[in-house]
């Protein structure tokens, strides 16, 4: 029809690409959380596979770029193989701080969304602190832990991730009452020689557990509606200062009908004339069709009981049959966020692709 002329003429100058950054997050947005669980075992001195220790913990993280985040993680260590026991539960408590690094996004870049499959590093700093039932002093040691994180992102909008977790964790000053305590004798409990004393910090493979777990996590949804990070489009300056002359010049003029024609849109229902002050506009994130804060926003300006008509549409990038999809599911979003507010919608329909440039757009027309 010819009835959404300054629609995407507007639009296509408005959202026109130059570069794409990650949209900034909120104080409360990318936040994180997750349980693990498996097995660990001194990383000398042990047989393998008889000396396992099972653990379970929990991850509470933000991520503050796709790339860069932390994470606090505390895991409790039931067994006290390969030691002698404690005469407690839980043995062994280690509490971290942890800087978390997504390799994939930094060497592979951040597509808009997470990859199926993602490697991570960690490395932090923690406090340990091992339990007894013997009438010993219960112990405090500075640890430190790295590990790499293999993992499997799923969910429509893939807010949910496991992963499998290989890592050391480091005693840095072992001393009695760390969980390299030994048994000696009947009832006298002591630190094995090559730790007797130590109060020094340092790596040493010696005072070291190896550890594989897997992990489940889920990410909380966003202010942008979904749970994770966005590509935004700036927009260049001289095309903003063309839009908002021309926007300024339509409000200065005699309310009169649009009649300048723009051919981006065909074979749409015949609806009355309108004019500029009858559209409303509902901007997405590529690829995305949830509605912002801003949208909702928008979109409470129309009054209940009105008539509106809504158009979806979509950006070049992709497949002609997924952007079909996504301007049906934008229209769709609008339309029924439309009508709980009591707004009547005659129709809407989603035009895939229009023009040659981004136009990840609604557009509601009210009659």
């Amino acid at each position: 029809m010819k009835k959404l002329v300054l629609l995407f003429a507007a639009a296509t100058m408005a959202v026109s690409v130059s570069a794409q950054t990650v949209a900034e997050s909120k104080t409360f947005d990318n936040i994180y959380v997750g349980i693990n669980g498996g097995v660990a075992t001194k990383t000398t001195g042990h047989k393998w596979l008889s000396d396992l220790n099972p653990n379970a913990g929990l991850r509470i993280g933000r991520y503050f770029t796709p790339v860069f985040g932390l994470a606090v993680e505390s895991n409790a260590y039931f067994s006290n193989k390969p030691y002698k026991s404690l005469g407690t539960a839980v043995r062994f408590i280690n509490t971290s701080l942890l800087g978390t690094i997504n390799l994939s996004n930094w060497f592979g870049g951040y597509k808009g969304e997470p990859r199926a499959f993602e490697v991570s590093a960690l490395y932090g700093l923690g406090w340990g602190h091992t339990f007894n039932n013997k009438g010993l002093k219960n112990a405090n040691n500075a640890t430190s832990k790295a590990a790499l994180d293999f993992a499997f992102n799923f969910g429509s909008q893939k807010q949910w991730q496991i992963y499998i977790e290989p890592s050391i964790t480091w005693a840095l000053n072992a001393e009695e009452g760390s969980f390299f305590m030994e048994k000696k004798g009947a009832d006298v409990y002591r630190t094995s020689t090559a730790y007797q004393g130590i109060s020094d910090v340092k790596y040493d493979v010696n005072r070291s557990m190896v550890q594989l777990n897997a992990g489940i996590v889920y990410k909380f949804k966003n202010t942008n509606g979904t749970h994770n990070f966005t590509i935004v489009t700036p927009r260049d300056q001289a095309e903003i200062d063309a839009l908002n002359a021309q926007i300024n010049e339509l409000r200065n003029r005699k309310p009169e009908v649009i009649t300048k024609e723009v051919e981006v849109i065909k074979e749409v229902p015949a609806v009355k004339e309108f004019t500029v002050s009858d559209l409303v506009f509902v901007t997405f994130a590529q690829g995305k069709y949830a509605l912002t804060k801003e949208a909702k926003a928008a979109l409470d300006n129309i009054k209940e009981g009105c008539h509106v008509q809504v158009v979806g549409t979509a950006s070049p990038e992709g497949s002609a049959a997924f952007n079909q999809r996504l301007s049906e599911n934008r229209a769709k979003v609008v339309a029924e966020y439309l009508s709980g507010r009591g707004v009547v919608v005659d129709e809407a329909t989603g035009k895939g692709v229009q023009g040659t440039t981004s136009n990840r757009l609604a557009v509601v027309y009210v009659k």
